[in-house]
């Protein structure tokens, strides 16, 4: 059995409620393979580490390119709070529509004007706290020229004070570029409880808590079969670069799963972490005891 990230004062018949936020971030959902390992690890987590509040980036879950209704509907059955999506958001079409109707999956706050959903939300939590989760797009590398993230995202941490109206802040930085991250986790310095970067599939050793109290992670990885091409199958992904020829599609490779991510804890009274640890459970990068 998994040992819980840090330890905390549950009295008997009390609810799981300590002063302080768990939260736990998990990278880039891939294909089938990612979806499993969700519905199979998630629940127990939740119970065992005693988690406050879920975040899945789900932009890959189905068939590697996007997000549907129906498996949308899985993760958030399996324990999400709140599925972000990124620069293939809209995928899958039935997308275009649920995601006004299921106010728990967010679209990036930077992605076109007239994109339907939105790209920030306040949830609640236990204990009638909230927490706020954003979800922005880089610029560098990306295929297509989003809005600045930075402005994007500057008039939601201003009107939602860290540790005011949201005991935690939550920001999804979904981009190609570490530095462009790195960045956006300075800028969020102070006013964030976690800056997360997603989007690669490979996950960062920089897991830190930035001097304001900001919880930093460049990439959070991915929910996938690490035995791939960043969650793809492998054959075509080396053929195309060896020959420079592509012969087929890509598909997401299908061997277990490890679910990749970040736990955080912060402080309910001002919205700093106090606590960050990067997570993997199962498949093949395993680590028993976050």
């Amino acid at each position: 059995m998994l040992a819980p990230p840090g330890a905390a004062l549950v009295l008997a018949g009390q609810a799981p409620y300590h002063g302080f936020m768990r939260m736990l971030f998990l990278g880039d959902v891939m294909g089938r393979a990612g979806r499993a390992a969700i519905t199979e690890h998630l629940p127990r987590l939740r119970k065992e580490w005693r988690l406050d509040f879920v975040v899945v980036n789900g932009e890959n879950a189905t068939s590697g390119m996007g997000l549907n209704a129906a498996h949308a509907k899985g993760l958030l059955d399996a324990g999400a709070d709140c599925l972000t999506l990124g620069d293939h958001a809209f995928d899958q079409k039935d997308m275009l529509q649920f995601i006004e109707t299921e106010p728990r999956i967010l679209r990036p706050i930077n992605f076109a004007k007239n994109a339907p959903g939105k790209g920030f939300r306040l949830f609640n939590a236990p204990g009638g706290r909230k927490v706020l989760v954003a979800q922005v797009l880089g610029q560098v590398f990306m295929k297509r020229a989003f809005d600045d993230p930075f402005s994007a995202l500057e008039p939601v941490l201003k009107s939602h004070p860290r540790g005011g109206l949201a005991q935690a802040i939550i920001v999804d930085m979904h981009c190609e570029a570490t530095s462009e991250k790195m960045a956006m986790g300075h800028y969020c310095d102070g006013r964030a409880s976690l800056v997360v970067g997603t989007h690669t599939h490979v996950p960062t050793g920089d897991a830190q808590v930035l001097p304001g109290g900001t919880a930093y992670l460049s990439d959070a990885g991915m929910c996938g079969d690490y035995n791939s091409v960043i969650g793809m199958d492998k054959g075509e992904p080396m053929r195309r670069f060896i020959t420079g020829m592509p012969k087929a599609r890509f598909t997401p490779a299908l061997g277990e799963a490890t679910l990749s991510g970040v736990f955080v804890e912060s402080d309910d009274r001002t919205g700093q972490a106090r606590d960050i640890r990067m997570i993997r459970v199962g498949g093949r990068l395993q680590q028993a005891t976050p």
